[in-house]
């Protein structure tokens, strides 16, 4: 894969050494889905070396279980030691697009691990050539619109509450998600308390089969952005019958995990929306080119988050500087589920806007290595 478009030129890359920590971090608050709850956040972090002594931070996205995809940062970690450093340690190369195919060749899978390794190398690669990371890959916003994420409540009256919360402190789209039993009247009570107005979208993180098609339809009268992955996390013909059903957008998430498989939508008609996360689909120049693609065909995109810390934020900050990156990404705040975060200065949001730092080459945020140090778990050194 050539450099996309709109990149920017960079120095030979040669990381001789990664260091791999795993760092715990405890939620403000329990975050509850479809397919479970998370409590404490396992967290793989990367720190990337190249052999000119430039240094940048990078973070592997995997959960503690498999629930959102077939990794977890347990696999993921034997991934990166195994056969994923390997295929670039003390390796040169022009340009860090380079890394992606070179992971792919007779590699089929572990793309959050692949990603935390390749997105690492876009993140040196631009601290190597003194931009912000945004503007080397060709990022044109300098704030992008924040939404948030809201866990399954324990009842609508709390729902609807934190919803409330949520627009009056400035956020710009409502997430909410939903399980068979906790959905439509769920959604009902939040769209009746915050106007008609208000951005609002489900998420049903795959709860949801093909026989729900007549239930979930009577989501269409809420006026919802998209609902999120309704069906199951691989399926793109099933999407297809049901989108043919609703008039509402359906958002396709965990099934997109190339730039084939959002190719795919596009030709079935799986989907009208795509939410890109990077470490879902490999890295940095997967989500270049589905984001390119995507705006080609006029597919809006947005930025998706799996309870990152602020150095993975700061890479999804980047992305979502992009042009058809057009609805708000779920980009909250460090203070929305970190008590204390690992970088600094913290993630912060005005007026529903997450500033793009473009001050400061690399990824924009120095990484706490004290703090990181007082919560790391596990360590391990990667040479060439």
């Amino acid at each position: 894969m050539s450099p996309r478009v709109g990149s920017t030129a960079s120095a030979p890359l040669c990381v001789d050494r990664i260091t791999l920590r795993q760092i715990e971090l405890p939620l403000k608050e329990p975050f509850r889905i479809s397919s479970g709850v998370v409590h404490n956040r396992r967290i793989m972090l990367l720190e990337l070396h190249d052999s000119s002594g430039a240094v940048e931070w990078s973070e592997c996205v995997a959960g503690e279980s498999p629930n959102y995809s077939s990794e977890a940062i347990d696999t993921a970690w034997l991934a990166v030691t195994k056969w994923v450093a390997p295929r670039v340690l003390g390796r040169t190369f022009s340009h860090p697009s380079e890394v992606h195919p070179i992971l792919e060749r007779d590699f089929r899978g572990h793309e959050m691990a692949k990603a935390g390794v390749e997105m690492g190398m876009w993140g040196l690669a631009a601290k190597m050539a003194n931009l912000p990371l945004a503007r080397f890959i060709g990022g044109v916003r300098t704030e992008v619109a924040t939404g948030i994420s809201l866990g399954i409540q324990k009842d609508p009256a709390t729902l609807v509450a934190r919803a409330s919360e949520a627009f009056a402190a400035g956020y710009r789209k409502v997430k909410i998600k939903i399980e068979p039993g906790n959905d439509v009247e769920w959604v009902r009570a939040v769209r009746n308390a915050v106007g008609p107005d208000a951005h609002l979208m489900a998420d049903a993180n795959n709860a949801y089969s093909l026989e729900d098609a007549d239930h979930l339809a009577k989501l269409d009268d809420l006026g919802l952005m998209m609902i999120e992955q309704p069906l199951s996390h691989d399926d793109l013909v099933r999407h297809a019958a049901l989108q043919r059903k609703l008039r509402t957008p359906i958002c396709l998430d965990e099934s997109i995990t190339s730039l084939e498989r959002a190719q795919d939508m596009v030709t079935l008609g799986s989907g009208r929306i795509i939410n890109i996360k990077a470490g879902r689909v490999g890295g940095y120049a997967s989500s270049l080119a589905i984001h390119d693609y995507c705006l080609e065909q006029g597919v809006p995109v947005w930025c998706g988050g799996m309870l990152e810390s602020g150095i993975g934020r700061a890479y999804n900050v980047a992305l979502a500087s992009l042009p058809n990156f057009v609805l708000p990404g779920d980009l909250s705040p460090s203070a929305r589920y970190w008590a204390q975060d690992v970088v600094t200065p913290e993630w912060t949001m005005t007026d529903g806007m997450v500033r793009v730092p473009l001050d400061v080459p690399g990824i924009g945020v120095t990484v706490d290595r004290a703090r990181v140090e007082s919560i790391t778990t596990r360590t391990e050194v990667l040479t060439a």
